[in-house]
């Protein structure tokens, strides 16, 4: 069997969609991958040995083309669709079935490769929330906020359905007219299915039931990696007490700069040592002084478990790398469903929520205090062991027996 795995997004999409591939390996299938061709995701499924089909341009590319052409949502997702329609048309030749995630856009294009080719199609997502239900409210997007005052998550899911509509409809219809198929009258609901994929820890992030949907909870899907770290860095780690990490990921925000600045401080008013992540947002150090050091991509899984605290934007693999290593957090939250990852963090008192995605001195020095106490670190270790590592096989076994 031939399954064509398909994202358009950030790493924070791409690594789990990596792990999967190599678990359907593993059980004799065959994956192809189909993901934006940006120079640090070739080398990571370079290293999980997952062959590429290029998505229809670099994620980092077209974000900053998008944002230099002053692009609105609805035009920005004409784009993906278009663009993504043709590349993951390309790639599904041979292919038996479809597994989507990453941007709604990409996500509605993948179902209607598999629409034309009549073959099955699965989303995926990383995170509860993302999917309707009665039990939380949805996500709100740019200029369609959830109404004021409604408390109700049934009526906020129907809200949601019309936003989309709004936002998404008509790039998304007007293609699938171009390609003969059936207008939509709810894009979110076909695109979603009645039985995605939920690859989130069940017990980090947890679904309840509802008859709104029926996901398949997997468990995260997490990729070894096997890579050690750098001799400067593990001379660094042993050269003092743990280190406190910060680090944004793929979040590209110009504010965040200021925001690891504002951390740096912190962390050093504690008297601990930093170990920076520059990430998309180019975060750097402002001196040479011996307390810190600065890394590109790093093994997280190697690196977590030796540091105090993992300071972060409170994405579904961070959150879940620094869980299993039963490393506290401090999330401060920019987008999506970071708030939600960061909600659960001091839910299960692993850390703390920071309130907002601006920090000061003051307010992050507070969320540290929380995650450097005794407590904090022993409730972070009690987790570790309880967080699955199996979910990418499970996957793909539940994929291999349904399809």
């Amino acid at each position: 069997m031939r399954i064509l795995l398909s994202t358009f997004g950030s790493r924070g999409d791409l690594e789990p969609i990596a792990a999967l591939a190599v678990a359907l390996q593993s059980l004799g299938a065959e994956a192809v991958v189909s993901a934006p061709a940006d120079p640090e995701f070739l080398r990571l499924l370079d290293r999980a040995g997952v062959p590429l089909a290029p998505a229809f341009m670099p994620i980092r590319a077209f974000v900053e083309m998008a944002r230099r052409s002053g692009w609105k949502l609805p035009q920005t997702a004409a784009e993906v669709v278009r663009g993504q329609y043709e590349a993951i048309d390309a790639a599904a030749n041979g292919c038996d079935a479809i597994v989507a995630t990453g941007l709604f856009p990409s996500t509605a294009a993948a179902q209607a490769v598999s629409e034309t080719r009549g073959v099955p199609f699965v989303l995926t997502s990383f995170c509860p929330v993302v999917l309707p239900s009665r039990h939380h409210p949805p996500l709100s997007y740019p200029g369609h906020p959830n109404p004021p005052g409604v408390t109700d998550n049934t009526a906020l899911w129907a809200f949601n359905d019309t936003a989309m509509d709004a936002l998404f409809g008509e790039a998304v219809n007007g293609h699938r007219a171009a390609l003969g198929l059936p207008v939509l009258d709810h894009v979110r609901d076909r695109v979603f299915t009645r039985r995605p994929l939920l690859a989130a820890d069940p017990v980090l992030a947890p679904w309840e039931p509802t008859d709104l949907i029926d996901p398949v909870q997997t468990g995260a899907w997490i990729l070894p990696d096997d890579r050690p770290l750098g001799s400067d860095l593990l001379a660094f780690l042993d050269a003092g007490e743990p280190p406190v990490y910060l680090g944004f990921g793929s979040m590209p925000m110009e504010a965040l700069k200021q925001a690891g600045r504002m951390a740096v401080e912190a962390i050093r008013a504690h008297g601990r040592r930093v170990i920076l992540s520059r990430g998309w947002a180019e975060l750097g150090l402002e001196d040479d002084r011996a307390d810190a050091f600065a890394v590109g991509d790093v093994n997280q899984q190697a690196l977590f478990p030796r540091v105090a605290a993992v300071i972060h934007h409170g994405g579904a693999g961070t959150t879940t790398a620094a869980a299993r290593a039963g490393a506290p957090q401090v999330i401060v939250p920019q987008v999506a469903d970071q708030p939600y990852f960061a909600s659960r963090v001091a839910a299960l008192g692993v850390g703390a929520a920071h309130d907002g995605p601006t920090p000061t001195v003051g307010s992050l020095s507070a969320a540290l205090d929380i995650a450097l106490r005794p407590q904090t670190r022993a409730r972070a270790a009690g987790l570790a062991g309880t967080i699955r590592a199996d979910g990418a096989a499970v996957a793909a076994r539940w994929l291999l027996d349904a399809l």
